[in-house]
């Protein structure tokens, strides 16, 4: 005797089920257009960066053309870009380690001991438009003989930095269990002792977040390079501003040095990138 097998009826598709297939095609299609409208004018820049300026100019070359070198060997060899970015890159590090170290511990203090007015000035010295500004910094600043010195743009930039990187961190402190430092005063750590050996480390994720933030608001930042720096002190933004004349635009060697200025910030962005994630995410929920 033999078993003949049935196949086995098929389950009908609940209206429960074509909605999750309705809603995760949206989804895609919603992340697809997202995707590409941020991602053409990059694809455009770095295509345009291998073009003559006769064909950045040109719709109907598009993606399909002879790639050309030429814009990167001449912004190189003028040596200007390359003195930017070293210009960038100081300026960057420096500022971001100094509003580190400011901001983080009292970013701790502020969270672990409630001051919420001084949270609230934090926030104010976010929202006061750093243009406002300008005026009475450059004033200062010349009377002091610092306009045109790297001192200068990392004072400025720092007074975006340390609110920024303060007020991300707050959260951060906030939501780690006080027990952990109660404890680790009971074994004879100072208040100190106990944010330097536990809640430092365990905040590496938010503190590698608001720093990368940071890092990338000095590189990009144009106006207090181009108000407070000279030609020896120029850094990125500004120099690319130079490839902008009155009478032509340079497009190729200007979407060579936009091309090159970007790739610093895609390497710390791809290498933090576990941070990054780690620190948005963590930020967001209580410990």
């Amino acid at each position: 005797m033999s078993a003949t097998a049935t196949p086995a009826a098929r389950r009908p598709v609940t209206s429960a089920a074509r909605g999750r297939r309705k809603w995760t095609w949206l989804r895609g299609t919603a992340i697809t257009l997202v995707t590409l409208v941020f991602a053409l004018p990059l694809v455009w820049m770095f295509a345009a960066a291998f073009k003559t300026n006769v064909q950045v100019t040109d719709p109907s070359v598009g993606l399909w053309f002879t790639p050309t070198l030429d814009n990167f060997r001449s912004i190189v060899e003028a040596g200007q870009i390359v003195r930017s970015m070293g210009n960038s890159l100081l300026v960057g590090v420096v500022s971001t380690v100094l509003s580190a170290v400011i901001a983080v511990p009292a970013a701790w203090a502020v969270g672990r001991f409630g001051m919420h007015r001084t949270g609230s000035l934090i926030l104010v010295a976010r929202i006061v438009p750093a243009i406002s500004l300008l005026v009475p910094w450059y004033y200062l600043f010349a009377q002091m003989g610092l306009v045109g010195s790297y001192t200068v743009l990392v004072l400025s930039h720092m007074f975006v930095s340390v609110p920024l990187i303060m007020w991300i961190m707050i959260s951060f402190f906030a939501g780690l269990p006080v027990e952990l430092e109660e404890a680790a005063r009971t074994d004879g750590l100072s208040a100190f002792g106990a944010f330097w050996r536990i809640s430092l480390p365990l905040a590496a994720p938010g503190t590698a977040t608001a720093s990368l933030l940071a890092f990338v608001f000095s590189w990009n930042n144009f106006m207090f390079a181009l108000v407070f720096a000279d030609d020896r002190t120029q850094t990125v933004p500004v120099t690319l501003f130079n490839f902008i004349s009155y009478a032509s635009t340079d497009w190729g060697g200007l979407m060579a040095a936009a091309t090159l200025i970007t790739v610093p910030v895609v390497i710390a962005a791809v290498v933090g990138q576990k941070y990054l994630v780690a620190g948005l995410t963590s930020g967001a929920t209580k410990g």
